[in-house]
């Protein structure tokens, strides 16, 4: 099993910035592709930004410019830093990994990992 724990999130007024942060922990083999989703009140989950294991990064169009988006392989770890944030930001942003993971007797399967979320709120 493979457990993700976020960290960061809190309440930030408009145009501030938020770092969040994610460990991941448990029996992983590999991490491939580390992301960060969202899911305001009343809307469906949505991708924020993901980051392969080489580094490769994606993006929301309209987080472009304004958020990035890392990851530390040596401690299985992924960050979001937001700048420039917007009222309809507030959701709660959730952790996401997916690789593999091995059994006692060293069997490997995938893993697809949810965090339990962290709020983030974007008023004055």
């Amino acid at each position: 099993q493979v457990q993700l724990v976020e960290s960061g999130g809190g309440l930030v007024q408009p145009g501030g910035s938020l770092r969040l942060s994610c460990a991941a922990s448990g029996r992983i083999f590999r991490i491939n592709t580390m992301g960060w989703y969202r899911q305001a009140p009343g809307k469906q989950r949505e991708l924020v930004a993901t980051i392969t294991g080489d580094g490769r990064t994606n993006y929301e169009d309209s987080v472009k410019g304004r958020f990035t988006i890392s990851r530390d392989n040596a401690q299985n770890a992924v960050y979001l830093q937001m700048n420039s944030l917007k009222p309809e930001e507030t959701a709660v942003y959730y952790c996401n990994a997916q690789g593999k993971t091995y059994s006692d007797t060293y069997f490997l399967r995938d893993f697809d990992s949810w965090g339990q979320g962290t709020q983030v709120t974007v008023s004055s």
